[in-house]
C-alpha cells in the first residue's frame, strides 16, 4: 500500500516507518495518524516482522508535534476527538506485540516526544532535541505525555519539563533516562538499523513474552508481575523457539528461529 504521509518498508524480519512531511518537519495532522493505524494493522497482521524501527524524513526532525494549522481550528470537540485519536493510536504502538525502537533524528517535541515515550526504547542523533512544549501555546500535552513521561522520569522531573515547555538536547535526555543511546547524526540509523536486526535474529515467541512480561508487570505489584513473568517463562519454555534455542546450545551452533509456539 502507498502512504502520502509516511514510508513503510520491510526488509527481513525488520519494518520501518519514516514519518515523510518534510515540509513540516513531520508534524502530525488526522491523515498521517490515520495512515500510521494502518501500518499498524499490516504489521500484526504480518508475523514475519519481529521489529519495528520509526524515525523521521530529513535531517531536522523526528516529528516536531501535532500541526498547530490543523490544531487552531479545533472546536472543544474536535479537540477532544483528536487528542483521544492521538491517545489510543499511541497506545495501540505501545502496545504492539513486537519491540518498536524510535531512532529519533531531530526534533522530537510535543506528540513527537510522546509517540517516542510509547516506543521500547530510543536511539537519539546528538542533534535531537526533546520536549513538551505545548504550555507556551497555552495547552497541555494531549497524546499521553503527562502521563509517560512522569510515569518514566518521575512526576517532580517530569512537571518542571510540562510546567516550562523546556526542550532539551539528546544529551540531557539522556541522562534523565528518556534516551537509552546518543549518536552522531550520521550514524543513528546504522546503528539503530543494526540493533532492530539483532533483537529481530531472536525468538519471536520469547521477544513477544520477554516484552509482555514487563509491561504487564511494572504496572501493578511485585508478586502479580513475578506471576505474569512465570506464566510468560512456561509459554517459552514449551515453544519451538525453546527447542530450537537449547538444542543449538548443546549442539554449539547458532539457533534458527522459526517463531515457533508448539514443539
Amino acid at each position: 500500500m502507498v502512504y502520502e504521509n509516511l514510508i513503510f518498508k520491510i526488509e527481513g524480519n525488520v519494518a520501518t516507518i519514516v514519518f515523510d512531511r518534510p515540509k513540516a518537519l513531520n508534524a502530525l495532522n488526522s491523515n498521517l495518524l490515520d495512515e500510521f493505524l494502518q501500518t499498524m494493522d499490516e504489521i500484526e497482521a504480518n508475523e514475519k516482522i519481529h521489529v519495528l524501527l520509526l524515525t523521521g524524513s530529513g535531517e531536522k526532525s523526528f516529528i516536531a508535534g501535532a500541526d498547530i494549522t490543523e490544531l487552531a481550528t479545533f472546536n472543544p470537540l474536535q479537540a477532544k476527538k483528536f487528542s483521544k485519536k492521538g491517545q489510543l493510536i499511541i497506545q495501540r504502538l505501545q502496545e504492539l506485540p513486537i519491540p518498536v525502537i524510535a531512532a529519533v533524528n531531530g526534533f522530537a517535541l510535543g506528540g513527537g516526544s510522546e509517540m517516542a515515550l510509547a516506543c521500547d526504547f530510543i536511539y537519539a542523533s546528538d542533534s535531537a532535541t526533546f520536549g513538551l512544549p505545548e504550555i507556551t501555546l497555552g495547552i497541555i500535552p494531549g497524546f499521553g505525555g503527562t502521563q509517560r513521561l512522569s510515569r518514566l522520569i518521575g512526576i517532580n522531573k517530569a512537571k518542571e519539563l510540562i510546567f516550562t515547555g523546556k526542550m532539551i538536547p539528546a544529551s540531557e535526555a539522556e541522562k534523565l533516562g528518556i534516551v537509552n543511546k546518543v549518536f552522531p547524526a550520521a550514524e543513528l540509523m546504522g546503528e539503530a538499523e543494526k540493533t532492530a536486526r539483532l533483537i529481530a535474529s531472536k525468538g519471536r515467541v520469547s521477544l513477544r513474552a520477554a516484552k509482555e512480561a514487563v509491561n504487564n508487570g511494572i504496572n501493578t505489584d511485585l508478586a502479580t508481575g513475578l506471576n505474569i513473568e512465570v506464566d510468560a517463562f512456561a509459554i517459552c519454555v514449551t515453544s519451538g523457539d525453546a527447542k530450537e534455542g537449547m538444542n543449538a546450545f548443546i549442539e554449539k551452533r547458532k539457533a534458527e528461529f522459526a517463531g515457533d509456539l508448539d514443539r
